[in-house]
C-alpha cells in the first residue's frame, strides 16, 4: 500500500513541476515552450496551440496584454473589503474565557468569516456566535500535527460535538519528511472522515517544508477529501509568503481553498496573499486589517 501511494505521489509531482514549467513558459514572449510531439512550427498560428501544454497559460497572459485584470477577487478594494476573507484567530496556549467571549464579540462586529480557537475553546465560541453567521473552527493536532491519526480523529469528533463548524488539522510533518506518504495520507483521512459534513484546512507548515515537500503535501491533502490547503500554523517559525500561497494555488487549482495564515498583521499583508491566490486569511490582528491600524499581535 505504501510504495502504491508513493508512485502516486510521484506521479502527481511529475504533472505538477510540467504544470509549473507550463506556467513559466507561458509567461514569456514568444512562448518558448517545446512544441507537443508531432506539432509543426505553425501550429500556434494555425489554431493548434490547444495541444500546447502551455495553451491555458499563452490565453491568459495574451488576455492581461490586452488589458483584462488578473483573475482575482476583484471587489478586494479597501480595507474592509477583506473581512470575509478572514479566520479571526486566538489560539494561545493562555487564552481566557473573556478573550474568547470578545474574540466573537469582533468577528461578529467586523462580519469576519470564522474564529479559528483550539478545541477546549470551542464550546464557548459556539453558543457566543448562536444566531449568527460567523462559524467556530477547532485546531486539531496543533501545533505539532505528531499525534496519532486515532488521537485527531477522536479530537475532530469531540469539536464537532461542541459545535465546530469547520477544522484546522496539522500534517504529520515527519511522514511527510521521510516520505511515509501512506501514513500521512490515512491520516488526513481519519481526520477528513471524523469532520463531516464539515470541511477540513491542512495545514502544512511550509517554514519547515522544501518546494517539492509543499507540492507533495498540497496533492496528498488533495487526495484525502481536505476543502482546504493552509500555509502555517503560526508557531513554527515562520509565516504565510505570497510565493507559498502563489505555489499552493497553482497546485490545488480551483478545487481547494487555500489559507494563508501566520505573520499577516496588516491590509497590505491581506492584499498580497489575497492576490496570491488565498480565499482565507488566518489572523489575531484581524480587527487592524480590517480597520487600517497597526496591531502588535505575533500571529
Amino acid at each position: 500500500m505504501a510504495d502504491e501511494v508513493s508512485q502516486v505521489v510521484d506521479q502527481v509531482v511529475e504533472r505538477v513541476r510540467a504544470r509549473l514549467q507550463a506556467f513559466k513558459a507561458g509567461t514569456e514572449e514568444p512562448c518558448t515552450a517545446a512544441k507537443p510531439t508531432g506539432a509543426s512550427e505553425n501550429d500556434c498560428d494555425d489554431g493548434g496551440c490547444n495541444a500546447c501544454a502551455n495553451h491555458d497559460t499563452c490565453a491568459t497572459v495574451g488576455a492581461i496584454r490586452e488589458g483584462a485584470a488578473r483573475i482575482s477577487p476583484d471587489k478586494v478594494r479597501t480595507s474592509a473589503d477583506i473581512a470575509p476573507y478572514i479566520d479571526h484567530t486566538l489560539l494561545k496556549a493562555d487564552a481566557t474565557r473573556e478573550e474568547v467571549l470578545k474574540l466573537c464579540d469582533e468577528a461578529r462586529k467586523y462580519g469576519f468569516a470564522t474564529v479559528c480557537l483550539n478545541s477546549v475553546n470551542i464550546g464557548t465560541a459556539a453558543r457566543a456566535l448562536h444566531g449568527s453567521k460567523v462559524l467556530p473552527i477547532a485546531v486539531v493536532g496543533f501545533p505539532l500535527g505528531a499525534s496519532m491519526p486515532s488521537a485527531k480523529a477522536f479530537e475532530t469528533r469531540e469539536a464537532v460535538r461542541c459545535g465546530a463548524r469547520e477544522i484546522d488539522t496539522v500534517i504529520n510533518i515527519g511522514a511527510l519528511k521521510t516520505r511515509d506518504y501512506g501514513l500521512m495520507l490515512s491520516d488526513l483521512e481519519a481526520v477528513v472522515q471524523a469532520a463531516k459534513p464539515w470541511p477540513v484546512k491542512v495545514i502544512l507548515e511550509t517554514s519547515q517544508l522544501t518546494n517539492e515537500e509543499k507540492v507533495i503535501g498540497c496533492a496528498l491533502s488533495k487526495a484525502a477529501g481536505a476543502a482546504f490547503v493552509k500555509t502555517s500554523t503560526g508557531f513554527g517559525g515562520g509565516g504565510a509568503t505570497a510565493e507559498d500561497v502563489a505555489l499552493m494555488r497553482k497546485v490545488v487549482g480551483d478545487e481547494l481553498g487555500v489559507k494563508a495564515s501566520g505573520g499577516v498583521r496588516t491590509t497590505e499583508d491581506a492584499m498580497k496573499m489575497i492576490a496570491a491566490g488565498a480565499n482565507r486569511i488566518g489572523a489575531s490582528a484581524s480587527v487592524a486589517i480590517v480597520t487600517g491600524t497597526k496591531s502588535n499581535s505575533k500571529y
